[in-house]
């Protein structure tokens, strides 16, 4: 019997407008030594084009997934499976993933995951995740979020999932775009237990992150 070396991350991008989220997640997940698998939806491809001006390609996911994170640093970690295979690996319960983090998630994403729909492969290795006890985050970005997508978010939470929504915190100081994200990002890994330095935890003193970061000059990410 041959002994498993490598156990990714599986990171699923949804089509919720939020991409840069994954981006600070999978760059943090490498900067950590983490392997990643990733998922990017069509509807993802969609948005990282609005957002970011970057075309996702499955031929040219390694390109282009380096333009989308500013650096190919690390991507010798990184495998990719387009949304419509359901032979991928990690739609099996036997691939060796760590568990999932769907950032962001689309509503549309979170009723399939909660329902079991596995529409694409996001979905159902969201499902196969689930079944397996492993961890699932659900990072939603969503506002306001209606009575249907309330009850699915807590039977994800009733099934075991960590509900995240992309709702950044100014506690730890942030004041720019890329640390409000960073925050998310880091809360995000937090669930999971994957260390990081992506913002300035509260550690009980009023005014104390943003004293620090006023005096580093800003507060320390990866990928930068």
């Amino acid at each position: 019997m041959g002994t498993v070396k490598r156990q990714p991350w599986v990171v699923g991008v949804s089509g919720a407008s939020g991409t840069p989220y994954a981006a600070s997640v999978i760059r943090a997940l490498l900067a950590a030594g983490e392997p990643v698998d990733l998922i990017v939806s069509r509807a993802a491809r969609l948005t990282i084009l609005d957002e970011t001006g970057i075309s996702f390609r499955d031929a040219h996911w390694r390109a282009d997934l380096a333009a989308w994170l500013g650096s190919d640093e690390g991507l010798d970690d990184v495998r990719y499976w387009p949304a419509g295979d359901f032979a991928a690996g990690p739609s099996s319960g036997s691939y060796p993933a760590k568990g999932m983090l769907v950032v962001p998630a689309t509503t549309g994403a979170v009723a399939g995951i909660a329902l079991g729909l596995s529409k694409d492969l996001l979905q159902r290795v969201a499902s196969v995740t689930l079944k397996e006890r492993r961890p699932l985050v659900v990072c939603v970005r969503e506002a306001p979020l209606n009575g249907v997508t309330l009850k699915h978010l807590v039977e994800l939470d009733a099934q075991g999932a960590v509900v995240l929504p992309a709702s950044p915190g100014f506690y730890a100081g942030g004041s720019t775009v890329r640390e409000l994200v960073d925050f998310v990002a880091g809360r995000v890994l937090d669930a999971v237990g994957v260390p990081h330095s992506l913002y300035l935890r509260w550690e009980g003193e009023l005014g104390a992150a943003a004293r620090r970061s006023d005096e580093n000059g800003s507060v320390s990410a990866e990928g930068e």
